[in-house]
């Protein structure tokens, strides 16, 4: 008796390949796509998926800025929480964020620490970034071959004492170190001293939300990135700058590509959805730095996206406790800053991207193909031949409201709470296996 070729066939009228929704059969052996054929072409498998009409087989999304907090701030979210979240919003690579884990991850010891707390715990694949503080530049090397994707930095104060600021002159002493391996130095780009300068002004946040966006202007992005751009110049390293926030920031990023800077960026979907006039004072769950600004400001990072000055979109999900996030009516001075979104990022974008009239192609470039490319994860993000079965079933029409209390983050909150929905995921799939929420099948990525 003939053995079937595949391990697991997808049947679908609707697979992302190639930039383009086309009818096809995916074949799937020892975790790869092994075949890509029309539909009809009747592959044989062990396993067969009928993929209904009206659903869409995508690329996993691969989410390059994840804080997971696990060790020291589990509470926050942990390993098996966030991965259980990533894989149901339909996001089968992630790779973890230096802080606000305990110990940071600035040192192999550090980064041993925090496989070993993610060890059975993973439901997707997970990498990891390493950090770049005051300090630890004779570390970056031995980083870099223990497998980390990239060192992170901040310009200003991180939000924990434990991962202190660089200086824009050691920001550029550590490029020069991680050009000579050709790695790459992702950057919070916000000018500590700008934002030290308009809080001397007398400029404090407060419960109100336009105080909190006045204390941190767009104007300490644009001088940051300014920093970035010389250092790279000086040095010759890749940089990548997170969480693009002030549009006005535009100009320059696409002046210093046209000059052939290996610079890349992005922005997040908080930036894309959510709008600074519609904040009521004292919800600090949309609290975050660099802060949402305007409508007038949102319609510009879209475009930017459209043009190519912004490479990608990530979550940035960055949870913390109710308690510290003041959820019900906080303070924007003292709460804590992040967006939890990670299960959210692709249905939210999807929302907003088809009211524009952008394909889903195209969201998929940026939230799947371009994240692999700029963190060099390979064979992740796309649904072709000798790629990882990394693949998310994708109902485009289906509407549905977001409640809080039903995500897998570990704590109910989010921005997104009662917002109506366009586009859900129905089904995900880890190197041709279904996630199944219960057994960890998620491995660790070296660079």
């Amino acid at each position: 008796m003939t053995q079937p070729a595949f391990d697991v066939v997808f049947r679908a009228q609707q697979v992302l390949h190639d930039g383009s929704i086309q009818p096809l059969e995916v074949g799937v052996r020892h975790g790869k796509i092994a075949a890509l054929e029309p539909l009809g072409t009747s592959l044989t498998a062990d396993q067969l998926i009928h993929v209904p009409e009206h659903q869409i087989v995508l690329p996993g999304l691969v989410d390059t800025h994840v804080h997971v907090n696990e060790p020291g701030r589990t509470e926050w979210e942990g390993f098996d929480s966030a991965t259980r979240a990533a894989a149901a919003g339909g996001v089968t690579t992630l790779i973890d964020m230096p802080l606000n884990s305990i110990p940071s991850t600035v040192n192999v010891d550090a980064l041993d620490l925090k496989r070993a707390a993610a060890k059975d715990q993973i439901h997707i694949d997970t990498g990891f970034w390493g950090g770049a503080i005051p300090g630890n530049t004779d570390e970056l090397i031995a980083l870099q071959d223990a497998g980390v994707f990239g060192f992170k930095c901040f310009l200003e104060h991180s939000g924990v004492d434990e991962f202190p600021k660089l200086e824009p002159e050691e920001m550029q002493q550590d490029m020069a170190v991680i050009a000579t391996f050709d790695g790459l130095m992702i950057v919070h780009a916000e000018d500590a001293h700008t934002l030290e300068q308009v809080r001397a002004e007398g400029l404090q946040p407060s419960s109100k939300y336009s105080d909190f966006l006045a204390s941190r202007p767009g104007e300490a992005e644009s001088v940051a990135i300014q920093s970035v751009i010389d250092a790279m110049r000086a040095t010759g390293a890749r940089a990548h700058i997170l969480h693009l926030s002030n549009a006005d920031c535009l100009d320059q990023i696409a002046s210093a590509k046209a000059e052939g800077l290996p610079l890349t960026v992005e922005t997040c979907p908080h930036y894309l959805t959510l709008l600074s006039e519609n904040i009521d004072d004292g919800k600090t769950a949309f609290k975050c730095a660099p802060p949402i600004r305007e409508s007038s400001n949102r319609e510009r990072l879209w475009q930017g996206l459209l043009d190519g000055v912004i490479d990608i979109v990530v979550s940035d999900h960055s949870p913390s406790t109710l308690e510290l996030k003041e959820h019900g009516n906080g303070n924007f001075n003292t709460a804590w800053g992040g967006i939890s979104s990670l299960q959210l990022g692709l249905s939210v974008v999807w929302t907003e991207a088809r009211q524009r009239g952008i394909n889903l192609a195209t969201v998929a470039s940026w939230m799947a193909d371009r994240p692999a490319q700029i963190a060099q994860v390979e064979h992740k993000g796309r649904v072709a031949v000798g790629y990882d079965a990394d693949l998310v079933i994708f109902d485009p029409d289906a509407t549905w409201t977001v409640d809080a209390g039903s995500l897998h983050h570990r704590n109910p909150i989010t921005p997104y709470d009662r917002k109506e929905l366009t586009g859900q995921v129905e089904a995900t799939w880890l190197r041709g296996k279904k996630v199944d929420f219960h057994t960890p099948r998620g491995q660790f990525l070296r660079s």
